[in-house]
Order: structure tokens, then sequence, then C-alpha cells
């Protein structure tokens, strides 16, 4: 099976540089596992490596498509995949690096459909929204997998009709296949390293970066983007930083409370982070510092 080596962790932890220093010793390349950074224009709000960075290792998956384009855990596996195909094709190391957790365990563990199993049955389920309505589709839902419909809100028609079209094209529930967490079986033989450092320490280096974030200009990122024509709707747009930046740019709120909520919702996406990562028991939990250790790991691992 074919080897690559994960870093993960909480965002702020330092993922970024602690990959690099890595991929420099073994001859690495960095593939992204960030669920924001894949964005064009969206640089100061996702964190991405900066030139600097990018010129001392190479990255992959990171500006691959625009703020409006639909992204899913699905496509991130095919072009992962193909991104490790490449690197191993030199002779060079993999290593993700990231904190988007769906993203790292789909691509070990494979998903259990990475895209619809019957357009046919899409497009009609589509059509009869738009002719029905939300709630008719949820009702339908309730019938054939009330697990799923329990846990889907009757205005989320994108998540009813994905629930409703796996039943209809394959005869099973998507709480059933979601109940067996959705993932398939072992594709990579990986090496997970975790990155964590004391709580108050963490949220303190977060609280620094998003002030830095709006020195470096994260508002007029927002504003420029809006000025490219992408609307602070997206999906891409709701993410933290831009949601908290689009409610200043609509005057919903005004700027130290955008801070203020901006450094909140980072702290606490930091915990559901660490949350998620909790769970995986294989993963190796290190210190930013202990590059030392992790060296040490990789080289036992490769050989």
């Amino acid at each position: 099976m074919k080897k690559i080596i994960i870093i993960c962790g909480p965002t702020g932890v330092g993922k970024t540089s602690f990959a690099i220093r890595l991929a420099q010793q073994f001859q690495g390349e960095i593939v992204g596992a960030d669920s924001m950074q894949i964005y064009r224009h969206m640089n100061i709000g996702t964190a991405k490596p900066d030139p600097e960075e990018t010129n001392l290792i190479r990255h992959h998956l990171i500006d691959i498509v625009d703020p409006g384009e639909e992204f899913d855990a699905g496509r991130y596996v095919k072009l992962a995949d193909e991104a490790v195909e490449d690197i191993l094709s030199r002779g060079k190391i993999p290593i993700i690096a990231g904190g988007t957790g769906l993203y790292i365990k789909a691509l070990l563990d494979g998903l259990f459909r990475s895209e619809p199993v019957c357009t046919q049955t899409l497009s009609r389920l589509t059509k009869e929204f738009e002719e029905k309505g939300a709630h008719a589709l949820h009702e339908k839902l309730a019938e054939c997998d009330p697990a799923a419909a329990d846990k889907i809100h009757p205005h989320d028609s994108f998540r009813v009709i994905r629930a409703l079209e796996v039943f209809q094209t394959t005869g099973k529930r998507i709480s059933d296949h979601q109940g067996r967490h959705g993932f398939s079986g072992r594709r990579y033989e990986g090496l997970k390293i975790g990155l964590y450092m004391d709580r108050e320490k963490l949220y303190g280096r977060i609280n620094q970066r998003v002030d830095a974030m709006l020195d470096k200009g994260l508002l007029n990122e927002v504003a420029s983007l809006v000025e490219r024509g992408y609307s602070l709707d997206l999906k891409s747009m709701q993410s933290i930083g831009y949601k908290h930046m689009a409610m200043l740019i609509r005057n919903e709120v005004d700027p130290a409370e955008a801070v203020r909520l901006l450094k909140r919702d980072t702290r606490r996406y930091a915990k559901r982070q660490l949350t998620w990562f909790r769970k995986d028991k294989d993963i190796i939990w290190l210190t930013p510092s202990e590059i030392e250790a992790s060296k040490k790991l990789i080289k036992e691992f490769l050989t």
C-alpha cells in the first residue's frame, strides 16, 4: 500500500511551517487538506502559504477552484489521488497537511460514493423541488429515511435531494451509509501526526492571527471579491473570516464587534477540529516544537 504522511490539527497551531520543515528533510511535497485554501483570490482569510513558503516546497491543491464553484470531499479525493500519484512518480514523499478532517478521512478511507449515482434521478428530483418546494421533498424523505429527515433541515434542499437520490437509485438509505461513517476501506498507509499545544496558548495565537489578517487587509480582500462579482451569500463567503467581513460590509455590526465574533468563532472552530481529530486513535500527537521526534517517526515509517 502506498505510503503518505499526514500532518493535521487545529487552525493556528503551525501545520504549514511544520510540514515544510519535514518536506525539506524527506524530499517531500505538500498536498493541502484545507476546505478553504482551494479557492482562488481568497488568500488572507484562509492563511494560505505565502510565496516564500511555496517557493521552498511545492504545494498541491491550493488555488484550484473559483469561489463560486461547488466542491466536496469526493472531488477532493480525486484531485488528491492525482497529486499523490504525481509526487510518488517523481520519487518524492506526499505530505498531506491541513485541518479539514473530512478530507483527510476520505482520502485515507474512501467515500461510499464520490458522485451522483444517477444524474437522471438527480435532475428529476431537482425539477420536483422547483415545482413542489422543499417541504414536499422533505416529507418524502421522512417516509423512506426518517433518520436522515430528522437530521436534515426541511429547507436544506441540497442534502434532502441528495438523500432521496441515494435511496431511489441504490435502494439504500443514506443514514445507513452514514451510520457506517460513509467510508469504504483503507486506501493508503498513512502516518498521522497531530499537532497540539496548550489551549490558552493556541487561543492566544488565534487572536494574534486574526489581528494580523486584519492588518494585511482581510476586509479589502472581501471587498475585492465582491467587485469581482462574487456574492457574499456564496458558500465560500460564509466561511470564518469572510462572513464576518461581510457582516461589516453590510453594516450589520461595527468593526469591534466583527473582530470579537471572528476571534470567538475561530477559537470555536479550533475546538471542533480537535474534537474531530481526537476521535482518531491512530494519530500520534506532538507539539510543534517536537520536529525531531516527528523525523524519527517518519524515518521508521518509510523504512
